[in-house]
């Protein structure tokens, strides 16, 4: 299961895996049949493409084991949809080992779910023969281009592809077309407490509420009194930085007092202002003692902490 990932241009979603047409041959309308004649007799069938296209009763078709996504409400509209003009997209689906004419859903377990309710008896698919990281993988990338999908289910998903197929996070990141440091804030919410992370789930707080309250000795009770003040996320991350102030010590150096902004010679002010427009953040150069420099930045929120790690870390 450590076996590096394929590439497969994941992050261009469904459609790049299919190719076009693939989609294209399961959603264009078919042409009315014409009378068979020896001149329009059709030539003998040709075996099918692993990647063509074809319909399946839908009660073969089983939830995927790998689906990263827990919760399925808002597909009314889809509903809607595949009544009026049936099932567009092909759901994609792998063999299941032990079970004779049963197909494990990969990607479009919504599609999925729709089609049932709207009692269509088959689906359009797609078959392939899949990996378990793989099926992780597509299931996941296919979710993460759904603005609905919880940040909570994507940290899970995203930490079954570190823990259960031993890849790193910047593996991780290419996998899924995310930023490292977004890997790294997302995983970060699943170090919340169980109850914080349905809050998240259920919408009564957003990952960056999450993130922040991970400052906090108690994160569950601050979240509680996040909702009840109807707190914002930088409220939090400012009562966050308060108790860290609490907590910091006191560092005394030797040597020369910090210079007032005032009295910064011109070429600190230089540096300052070179570091600011290469950030796109408020910076500040202290000298606190000889040669010692010490630089602060003014970072506003999570996704800015994320813009600056990119950026200094960048090779």
């Amino acid at each position: 299961m450590s076996q590096a990932p394929k590439h497969r241009g994941l992050g261009r979603g469904l459609s790049a895996l299919l190719g076009d047409d693939d989609v294209a041959a399961t959603v264009a309308p078919q042409p009315a049949a014409a009378p068979v004649t020896q001149a329009t007799a059709p030539p003998p069938p040709r075996p099918a493409a692993n990647r063509t296209p074809l319909t399946l009763p839908i009660g073969q078709l089983r939830p995927g084991k790998y689906q990263p996504r827990t919760t399925f409400e808002g597909i009314d509209v889809l509903i809607d949809s595949v009544k009026q003009f049936g099932l567009l997209q092909p759901i994609l689906v792998r063999p299941i080992r032990d079970e004779p004419e049963a197909y494990e859903i990969i990607a479009g377990e919504r599609r999925w779910r729709a089609a049932q309710k709207a009692q269509l008896h088959d689906v359009p698919v797609v078959l392939r023969s899949l990996d378990d990281l793989e099926a992780l993988q597509l299931g996941l990338v296919e979710n993460l281009q759904r603005a609905d999908l919880s940040p909570i289910d994507e940290a899970m998903g995203l930490r079954r592809l570190i823990s259960d197929f031993n890849q790193t996070q910047e593996e991780v990141a290419k996998t899924v077309g995310k930023s490292r440091p977004h890997v790294a804030n997302t995983l970060r919410l699943l170090d919340l407490p169980h109850h914080v992370q349905e809050m998240i789930r259920d919408e009564k707080l957003t990952a960056g509420h999450g993130r922040a309250l991970l400052g906090f000795p108690d994160p569950a009770a601050m979240a509680e009194q996040a909702i009840r003040e109807k707190m914002s996320v930088r409220d939090l991350e400012r009562l966050a930085a308060g108790e860290k102030a609490k907590t910091r010590p006191v560092l005394k150096t030797k040597g020369t007092k910090p210079i007032p902004s005032g009295d910064k010679t011109a070429d600190t002010r230089v540096l300052e202002k070179r570091i600011e427009e290469a950030l796109g953040l408020k910076a500040s150069l202290t000298i606190e003692g000889g040669e010692k420099t010490m630089l602060t930045l003014e970072i506003a929120d999570y996704d800015q902490l994320d813009s600056v790690v990119e950026k200094l870390t960048r090779r």
